[in-house]
């Protein structure tokens, strides 16, 4: 039976560019539907947080503006399945990658906040990547690659092909254009291999050796199907 761990943010808000708060956390479909299909699948899996700190659910993300009627339900009706592993989370220091066939990080804001630069979090990426082993990451979820280093201080992920949220599906959020930056842009900058669809909230995925990513919380099916069929 394959094992996965879940790397889930634990902020609640993200300071915008003018300082202000808005409410995040995770993005109920990045979580859900992954996790449904690799239990659906026979896998077990493990949450974890930095600190073990109960994750938050990006309200957000349970609106009628945030997907269709029928994945808003599955997404409600799986999460209502997993309370118990939610309020109970692992601390991402406590757990070994290395018990864990895939990690896998869902988005929503909140990791831009917190695990963009997570020590904790950054050495497991940078463990995992180099082990060989199977690695995804979806739509925000990419922006903890940043806290990765090597021992020299370089990025471990420079090279290496990704997608994530794209600067337009950003703005395209009501408050998307106050980010103080945007993640398309500092992938790019650190070295990532970054790539996107040809049309903006179409699921997309890139597979580069053992490192997988989502574009955007439509992909969530997309990839999660990807890694059962390579997995199995």
């Amino acid at each position: 039976m394959n094992r996965v761990l879940f790397v889930v943010t634990a902020a609640d808000t993200w300071t915008l560019k003018d300082g202000s708060k808005h409410p995040t956390g995770f993005w109920g479909e990045e979580l859900a539907v992954p996790h449904r299909i690799f239990s659906g699948a026979g896998w077990e899996a493990v949450i974890a947080t930095p600190g073990g700190k109960r994750p938050t659910l990006d309200r957000i993300s349970m609106g009628r503006t945030a997907g269709l009627p029928g994945t808003l339900r599955e997404v409600a009706d799986h999460l209502a399945t997993i309370q118990g592993e939610l309020r109970s989370p692992a601390s991402i220091g406590d757990v070994d990658p290395d018990d864990f066939d895939l990690v896998f990080y869902p988005g929503g804001h909140g990791p831009m906040e917190d695990l963009s630069h997570d020590e904790v979090s950054g050495a497991l990426l940078t463990a995992r990547l180099a082990s060989g082993r199977p690695l995804a990451l979806l739509c925000h979820g990419p922006a903890a690659l940043l806290a990765a280093r090597n021992d020299d201080g370089s990025w471990p992920f420079a090279g290496h092909r990704v997608t994530a949220l794209s600067n337009v599906e950003e703005k395209l959020t009501g408050f998307g254009r106050k980010a103080p930056w945007y993640l398309e842009d500092r992938l790019r900058e650190s070295g990532a291999d970054y790539a996107k669809g040809a049309l903006p909230l179409v699921p997309h995925i890139e597979v580069d050796r053992a490192l997988y990513t989502g574009q955007n919380p439509g992909s969530s099916r997309r990839l999660a199907n990807r890694l059962v069929a390579d997995l199995s």
